[in-house]
């Protein structure tokens, strides 16, 4: 009997234990992330982001909790796929889309605080190929490429990046020839990891993701496909507004622009 009771005393820490994690966005598979060393004030910030703002925010997180000790926790997902969890109910403060239309969208729907609407970069799309692949790619044309079994782009009907992808393919006049090799990612950031991991042999991927890193991409036009201008609002749930503007301030900042221009984002037009 007193092994029983031990057994389930240690079972029911163990709950607790993944409970507060969960909260904390520690529990694996929730999508938060905390971000940066302590957090002194006791104060934090839940912020939805898009996928293409996984690396350029780890540094824009970390240069804001140094100026002010506020732990800034971060889920990323897809524009269209956060904006559902918003419109749902999720109690998130702040979100960071990589399509303008989704921010509208929310406005309009009364999910925004009025006024916190706004541009803050425009996104550029890059053609990728896996480091199995081991031919360069110089232009969208080299898709065709008979070597090149899957082409990874994000899903087009949730993900700016991966609407963008299909326009510049269909203007190229290449969609209906590739369209048997395209796998879709569910995010921008699962689709540069297909390519990255040799599961799809080439990508077209967010530029933010690449330009860091050491695998050889080229720039897609921007005329073949509509700008990637990316919007941020505060969110109406929000418990801590002043806290979410403040962010916001330091996003659209000089400061905050550098860091996003470091990534490979533009200023957006307007």
């Amino acid at each position: 009997m007193k092994k029983l009771k031990t057994a389930l005393c240690s079972i029911w820490l163990f709950c607790i234990g993944l409970a507060l994690a969960a909260c904390q966005g520690r529990f694996p598979g929730s999508g938060g992330h905390p971000s940066g060393p302590g957090n002194p004030g006791g104060k934090e910030l839940l912020v939805a982001a898009a996928a293409d703002l996984r690396v350029a925010m780890e540094e824009l997180v970390r240069a804001y909790q140094a100026r002010t000790g506020v732990r800034v926790i971060v889920s990323y997902g897809s524009s269209g796929q956060l904006t559902q969890q918003i419109e749902n109910g999720a109690p998130f403060d702040l979100f960071l889309s990589a399509d303008w239309g989704y921010i509208e969208r929310l406005r309009q729907g009364g999910h925004t605080v009025p006024g916190t609407e706004g541009l803050y970069a425009r996104g550029r799309l890059a053609l990728v190929a896996s480091p199995k692949f081991q031919k360069a790619l110089r232009s969208l044309s080299d898709l065709q490429d008979p070597a090149i079994r899957h082409i990874a782009i994000a899903n087009p009907d949730h993900a700016p990046y991966g609407r963008a992808a299909r326009q510049a393919l269909e203007r190229a006049g290449l969609w209906e020839a590739l369209q048997s090799k395209i796998v879709f990612g569910d995010n921008i950031l699962q689709t540069f990891q297909f390519v990255q991991t040799g599961q799809a042999d080439a990508g077209l991927v967010a530029l933010a993701l690449v330009i860091t890193g050491d695998m050889p991409y080229v720039l897609i036009p921007q005329e073949l496909h509509r700008p990637i201008d990316q919007g941020l609002a505060v969110l109406r749930r929000t418990q801590r507004e002043s806290l979410a503007r403040d962010f916001v301030a330091f996003v659209l900042s000089a400061e905050g622009q550098e860091i996003l221009r470091r990534y490979g984002f533009e200023s957006p037009e307007g």
